[in-house]
C-alpha cells in the first residue's frame, strides 16, 4: 500500500506553509506542524518566553542572588562567538556515514596524520582497506570487525563560524533505536546516499534504511537536510552528472512525501556564494551535493573542475556553515533529557538542553522521581563553563542524587515549572506500515520512543479517526484502523515518564512507535491528563 501521500497528514509538514529556507536573511523560527490542524492551533517550536529559568529552590532571596551571580558571569557559550549545531549522519548501511564523518574530523584538524596511518594499518590487517576513515568514528571493536556502526558515535569539529557536534547514527535496521536516539538530539541532518550502482537502489527501495531514516528524522524534528551523494568517485559512477541527477530526481518526491519542503529556494543561500548559479538546486528544507567521503573530494574545498566540471555548487563545509541555527528559548523552563549518566567526583548526567539555561549553583529537579539536586559543574564539550543555553550538549555534575537512581529518559528540569510526568496521554498518530496481518486497535502493544525515553506501551482506546481529506474527525466510532490512517488515541505506559504536549515543547512531544524492529507509527502528544504530576 502506498502510504507516502498519506504521511503528509501527520508528518511534520511544512511543505506548503513554511517558506523558511537555508538563507540567513530569510530565516524564520522552525516550523514543525504535523497537520493543518496543528497550524490552525498555532503550534510552533517556540516555547513560552514568559517562563523564567529557575536558579535555586523557590526561596525568593536566594533565587535573586543566584540570578544576579549568573548574570554577572560572562556567558562562555556566547563569548566563543560561534554558534553550535548538532548534526546527525543518517542513511542506509554502508552508504559511507562513518567514513564521511571521519574525513570531516581529519580535514578539520581533529585527527593527525599519525593516527590516520595507524587506522590504515589496522584496517589493512583486517582486510578492510577502505574502512580506515570510519575507524575515527567507529571506536569499539565490534564496529570495526563488523564494519557497521552500532552505537551513536560523537565527535566535535569547528569551521570559521560554527561549532558542530557530529552524531553518527547506525544505518543497519537492527540498530534503528540507536539511530532514533541520535536523531532526537539533532538540529540538522546529513543524509548520506551511495551513488555506487546498486547501493542507492538497495537503500531506497521498501525496507531500505534510507526511507525509514528520512521519515524518522522528520518526525524527530530534524527540519533541515543536506543530502550528500557519496562515492561519486566509484568506478561505476566516475562523477557522472546523469547518475547524480537520477538520484536527486528520485529522492525529491520522497522527501516531499515525508514532510520536507522541496520547493526551489533562492540559490544564494550559501554565504560564500553571492551570485546565483543555476547548475545546482537548493530547496527550502533540503540541499543536495556530490562528495567522495573516502578521499575528501568536495568536502572542505570545492571539487576541482578537472574532476567534476558540471558542479558549481558549494562544498560540504560551506553548506553546513550556511544552515541557520534553530530558534531557541534561553529563558524558558529548563529541560534537559538525560541520555547517559556516570560517576565522576559525584553524579554526572549527559544530554542536550532543549529549553532554558543552566548555571553552576542552580537548584533543579531530576524528573520523574522529583529528586532535588544542585548543579556543581557544567561541561560543554570538554570545557568547564559557568553557564550554558539551549541547544548545547552538556555534562552536568550534580549533588543530591546517586547515579543508580537515574535512568535514560529522565529529565533535568526547573523547580518552578517541572516537566509533567504521566503514565497515560492522548496522542494523534499516523499509521505508517503495520506488520503483516496486524490490526491497530485497543490492546495493541508497541515500544514508545519519545526524546530519550524507550518504554513499552499499550493503546488503551481509539478515540476518533481523522479524515485525511478534510483533516477533521470522522463521526463514526472507530474500533480499528489500517495502514495510512490518522487516529487520535490514548496510550498507556507501565512507568512514569516525562513528556510535554507537542504544542508546548515539540521536541519533547514527538514520538515513534516500533514493534519487532519496524517503525509502525509516528505521532505527537496532544493532551495530558489533568492530574499529571508536575
Amino acid at each position: 500500500m502506498d502510504i507516502e501521500a498519506e504521511i503528509r497528514a501527520l508528518q511534520l509538514d511544512s511543505a506548503e506553509d513554511n517558506n523558511a529556507t537555508l538563507i540567513p536573511e530569510d530565516a524564520k523560527p522552525e516550523e514543525v506542524e504535523m497537520t493543518d490542524k496543528v497550524e490552525e492551533e498555532g503550534m510552533t517550536d517556540e516555547v513560552d518566553t514568559k517562563s523564567q529559568p529557575v536558579q535555586a529552590e523557590p526561596k525568593v532571596k536566594d533565587k535573586e542572588v543566584a540570578d544576579m551571580d549568573c548574570a554577572e558571569v560572562p556567558d562562555e557559550m556566547e563569548s566563543q562567538k560561534k554558534r553550535h549545531l548538532n548534526v546527525v549522519f543518517i542513511g542506509h548501511v554502508d552508504a559511507g556515514k562513518s567514513t564521511t564523518g571521519g574525513q570531516i574530523l581529519f580535514l578539520s584538524g581533529q585527527v593527525d596524520d599519525r593516527t590516520i596511518q595507524k587506522y590504515e594499518k589496522e584496517a589493512k590487517d583486517k582486510s578492510r582497506e577502505s574502512w580506515y576513515m570510519a575507524y575515527i568514528m567507529d571506536t569499539n571493536e565490534e564496529e570495526r570487525v563488523k564494519g557497521k556502526t552500532v552505537e551513536v558515535g560523537r565527535a566535535q569539529f569547528e569551521t570559521e563560524t560554527t561549532r558542530f557536534t557530529i552524531l553518527d547514527a547506525p544505518g543497519h535496521k537492527s540498530y534503528v533505536p540507536n539511530m532514533i536516539s541520535g536523531a532526537s538530539q539533532a538540529d540538522i541532518g546529513v543524509l548520506v546516499i551511495s551513488a555506487r550502482k546498486g547501493e542507492f537502489e538497495t537503500g531506497y527501495e521498501r525496507g531500505g534504511q534510507t526511507r525509514e531514516h528520512v521519515q524518522l528524522a522528520k518526525t524527530l524534528g530534524v527540519s533541515k537536510l543536506l543530502v550528500v551523494v557519496n562515492k561519486m568517485d566509484d568506478h561505476t559512477v566516475n562523477w557522472s552528472k546523469e547518475r547524480y541527477d537520477e538520484i536527486e530526481s528520485k529522492m525529491v518526491p520522497f522527501l516531499r512525501s515525508s514532510g520536507y519542503n522541496v520547493k526551489k529556494g533562492n540559490l544564494g543561500a550559501v554565504r560564500q556564494t553571492n551570485k546565483v548559479n543555476a547548475a545546482y538546486s537548493i530547496y527550502s528544507d533540503v540541499q543536495f551535493l556530490p562528495i567522495s567521503g573516502l578521499v575528501g573530494t568536495n568536502m572542505k574545498t570545492r571539487v576541482d573542475k578537472n574532476i567534476c566540471p558540471w558542479w558549481n555548487g558549494p562544498c560540504l563545509f560551506e553548506a553546513l556553515d550556511s544552515v541557520e541555527v534553530p530558534v531557541r528559548d534561553p529563558k524558558g523552563p529548563y529541560r534537559m533529557p538525560i541520555i547517559d549518566k556516570f560517576k565522576d567526583m559525584g553524579t554526572v548526567v549527559m544530554g542536550k538542553v532543549e529549553s532554558g539555561s543552566i548555571c553552576e549553583g542552580d537548584s533543579l529537579l531530576v524528573m520523574p522521581n522529583k529528586a532535588p539536586v544542585k548543579v556543581l559543574a557544567v561541561y560543554c564539550d570538554e570545557d568547564k563553563v559557568r553557564r550554558a543555553g539551549p541547544g548545547e550538549n552538556l555534562r552536568v555534575r550534580l549533588s543530591g542524587i546517586e547515579e543508580e537512581d537515574i535512568s535514560s529518559g529522565f529529565v533535568l528540569s526547573s523547580v518552578v515549572k517541572p516537566i509533567p510526568t504521566v503514565t497515560e496521554f492522548t496522542a494523534q498518530l499516523q499509521i505508517l506500515e503495520l506488520l503483516e496481518n496486524a490490526i491497530f486497535t485497543a490492546g495493541y502493544k508497541a515500544v514508545l520512543h519519545i526524546h530519550s525515553v524507550v518504554e513499552e506501551c499499550e493503546i488503551v482506546e481509539l478515540l476518533q479517526q481523522i479524515d485525511p481529506k478534510t483533516k477533521k474527525p470522522m463521526k463514526k466510532k472507530v474500533l480499528f484502523v489500517k495502514n495510512g490512517a490518522v487516529v487520535v488515541c490514548r496510550i498507556q505506559v507501565n512507568s512514569l515518564i516525562c513528556v510535554e504536549k507537542f504544542s508546548d515543547f515539540p521536541q519533547l512531544g514527538r514520538f515513534t512507535l516500533r514493534t519487532e524492529g519496524k517503525t509502525i507509527a509516528v505521532g505527537k502528544v496532544t493532551d495530558l491528563p489533568s492530574r499529571s504530576s508536575a
